[in-house]
């Protein structure tokens, strides 16, 4: 990254649900300089809520004294909006998905790279104090080395008709395994899904990865169950770290140990009870928007940038065709 260090002064496209809440963490944090939507009552809203201004997309991209974008609008509008961002010389958050194909996805960090300006993803979990707290023990071989991800991301959720839940869940889970796995690439993906309430948009899908290694992940992801299953288990060698989002913050992660043993053709596996892994209680979405004003302010890289978003997209590619075709990929 060129230039001195500035102060970040963000602006939001995108005066919707979660742009709520991404607009009352910038505004918390003081660096809320604008917000933007095509309606101009929802813009004027936001605008009184968190004491700033409703400005047009345009005038956003002419200002100088604005040098990051969140976009938090509907999928199909993420590549041309950040693109334009990006050419304008500001630093963009884009929520997931980073976009809808790999083509767009690939536009868009390139377009980054031309700019010399970070791009982040909205991998909300890979801020989660429990999932970086669950990366350090794997790392540190706490569990040893790792044979099996099971991710499920099951909830009564608010169901699109512009994009299918493998776009909508599917990218934080895959971001999970990326952090995992270093983004190592699977050998194969297998995705089957079922379209019950809008033709031709999945609302329930499964998939499974294979990893040239022998690990394997399986994925589970879900709009239409009635209780809301958000649950990460990592399965290594001599034990188990469960990561669950639904629970309370003194019961969300826990590990376990075991020892698998064979005599006279049978095998044994012994397991204790788990332990609960204290935590420090914090908020994953103020973490990733203070995450996105270090990248502008120090040039570092996001914790989820560019070559993660599309290491996802890839992935999401390769269900979607699996999906369509009902064949591995």
């Amino acid at each position: 990254m060129n230039g001195s260090t500035p102060n970040a002064q963000i602006a939001l496209i995108g005066c919707g649900m979660w742009g709520r809440n991404i607009a009352r963490n910038l505004h918390q944090l003081g660096v809320l300089a604008g917000v933007s939507d095509l309606s101009q009552d929802a813009a004027n809203a936001f605008a009184e809520a968190f004491e700033t201004k409703a400005l047009g997309f345009d005038d956003i991209l002419k200002n100088p004294n604005i040098n990051g974008v969140c976009i938090v609008t509907a999928a199909p509008t993420h590549a041309q909006l950040a693109i334009d961002a990006l050419a304008a010389g500001k630093a963009v958050y884009v929520e997931k998905p980073l976009a809808l194909t790999v083509e767009d996805a690939q536009a868009m960090v390139s377009a980054a790279e031309k700019a010399q300006k970070p791009l982040m993803v909205g991998h909300l979990i890979r801020h989660h104090a429990g999932f970086q707290e669950l990366c350090r023990l794997v790392k540190t071989g706490a569990i040893g080395g790792i044979r099996h991800l099971r991710l499920s991301r099951i909830a009564p959720g608010r169901i699109r008709d512009s994009e299918s839940v493998l776009f909508d869940l599917c990218p934080h889970d895959l971001a999970l395994v990326a952090a995992l796995t270093d983004q190592t690439v699977p050998t194969q993906v297998q995705c089957h899904g079922f379209s019950h309430i809008t033709p031709g948009i999945h609302d329930s899908v499964t998939a499974q990865l294979d990893f040239k290694n022998g690990m394997t992940a399986s994925i589970q992801a879900n709009w239409l169950n009635p209780v809301k299953i958000h649950n990460l288990t990592v399965i290594g060698e001599t034990g188990a770290l469960v990561f669950d989002d639904t629970k309370p913050w003194a019961e969300k992660l826990t590990q376990f140990t075991f020892n698998v043993t064979k005599m006279d053709g049978v095998i044994n596996l012994d397991r204790d009870q788990g332990v609960f892994i204290p935590l420090s209680e914090a908020e994953p979405l103020k973490d990733e928007m203070q995450n996105f004003i270090d990248a502008i302010t120090t040039g570092q890289p996001p914790l989820t940038d560019g070559n993660e978003a599309l290491y996802v997209q890839h992935i999401m590619a390769r269900m979607q065709a699996s999906l369509d075709q009902g064949t591995p990929q």
